[in-house]
């Protein structure tokens, strides 16, 4: 059975991020796409120039409107833009009894763009967090949760994972590749068990726009077929091959967005 993923997140006209990279996903992963958008966001390759939340009652009525219709698999969330429209994402997702829920906490974009109002922070901790099925926070995105200042290392990682499983998600995802300090790019993942550490080779591409929308979307579309390891690994493994094709597209100045399509191209 083909799976019908929603996203919940914002826009990028250029393509590269948001709905337009999770609709690209879901379709490369063999699933399909819906959508309900939590704000219009004016940005390219080279950063966010500005956007708009919408209305939380337009965004309920957006979510509504799929599971009235629509059977949903799994539900990956992206940008949320304020604590209102996090609050009624919450709500909503309780109401319909969603499953394998991904959250991508987006708070700041690649070009340093702040896409979160202040007030979001606490309403993603207190009631995204608990309902998802993975997380999937980079290093920044972990230190805003866990209030962390500190300077991240792979040890620093492997010791406040835990802390991040504290929050409520069944499984926490986090993301090393922030870190510079090596070849390799990697990742833990944290569940009722012990941690894995997920490495890949690190990519000498200023192409990486929209990774973790891909990254995320991609555990998402997986999610009804396989288990979280299986789908978190499967989903490394198509972003880093977008990631290594990128160079292929030629689309905007700045972080250029990743290959979606490298397979059928």
């Amino acid at each position: 059975m083909i799976a019908n993923v929603l996203s919940i997140a914002g826009t990028d006209p250029t393509g590269g991020a948001g709905i337009q990279a999770d609709i690209k996903t879901f379709s490369a992963m063999g699933a399909y796409a819906m959508s309900a958008i939590t704000a219009v966001v004016a940005q390219n390759t080279q950063g966010v120039r500005s956007f708009v939340a919408l209305e939380p009652s337009f965004v309920a009525d957006q979510i509504d409107a799929v599971f009235d219709d629509v059977r949903v698999d799994s539900v990956k969330i992206g940008m949320v833009a304020t604590a209102a429209i996090a609050e009624t994402i919450a709500d909503r997702l309780r109401h319909h009894g969603a499953q394998n829920i991904v959250l991508d906490p987006v708070m700041v974009s690649k070009s340093g763009d702040h896409l979160l109002l202040p007030d979001a922070v606490t309403a993603i901790a207190e009631n995204l967090v608990p309902i998802s099925t993975v997380i999937t926070p980079n290093l920044p995105e972990a230190g805003v949760l866990l209030d962390f200042e500190g300077e991240w290392t792979r040890e620093e990682m492997r010791r406040r994972i835990a802390d991040l499983g504290m929050l409520g998600a069944q499984w926490v995802l986090l993301k090393g590749g922030h870190l510079r300090d090596g070849d390799d790019s990697t990742d833990l993942l944290l569940g009722s068990g012990d941690g894995i550490e997920l490495s890949a080779r690190r990519i000498d591409t200023v192409n990486d726009h929209g990774t973790g929308c891909t990254l995320s979307a991609a555990i998402a579309a997986l999610l009804p077929s396989l288990g979280v390891e299986d789908s978190v690994r499967r989903a490394k493994a198509f972003m880093h091959a977008a990631l290594a094709n990128s160079d292929r597209l030629d689309a905007g100045k700045g972080h250029g967005p990743l290959h979606h399509f490298y397979e059928y191209w």
